[in-house]
């Protein structure tokens, strides 16, 4: 091979191993990023299926039952626009209370009821991620846009 094929020949192996290596790297992320979602974006269906997420927002008041195994725990996730059902099996933070911010990590399953592997309560809710904060933003907007009455998913009943 004369040194210009051997210098264009490294080059193409390079190439190669450079696209594998970040082919490798975006597979492992995509498998392990865990992305933040609003009830009303799960509402929207912009959450994936079948695949774990976050669902972020406050615990809606008077939502929260416990078991007769005082593990098992059901309660709402709301943005004041829509409503989320959760079921979370453990142990709850100190800091989870009906009205305050709270993020899960679960996923949504065939009843439309999201089952949390984690749950994660805010320590204070004067600081919110700019996300969480636009997206609650949206839902205010748009709840006094439509009237201030809209459905949740699971239940179809009107809240305001």
């Amino acid at each position: 091979m004369k040194p210009r094929q051997k210098r264009f020949a490294y080059i193409i192996v390079a190439v190669v191993a450079l696209g594998a290596a970040v082919g490798l790297v975006l597979y492992a992320l995509k498998n392990n990023v865990s992305l933040y979602f609003t009830p009303t974006q799960v509402y929207n269906k912009e959450a994936p299926q079948g695949r774990s997420f976050r669902i972020g927002g406050l615990v809606e008041p008077g939502s929260v039952m416990r078991r007769n195994d005082d593990l098992t725990v059901h309660f709402s996730i709301t943005d004041n626009t829509r409503s989320m059902p959760v079921i979370y099996k453990g142990i709850l933070p100190d800091l989870f209370k009906e009205g305050k911010g709270v993020v899960a990590q679960g996923k949504i399953e065939a009843d439309n009821i999201f089952h949390a592997e984690e749950v994660l309560a805010k320590h204070d809710e004067n600081y919110m991620p700019p996300e969480a904060k636009d997206a609650l933003d949206k839902a205010a907007k748009a709840k006094s846009d439509a009237g201030g009455a809209v459905a949740t998913p699971a239940t179809g009943k009107k809240i305001d």
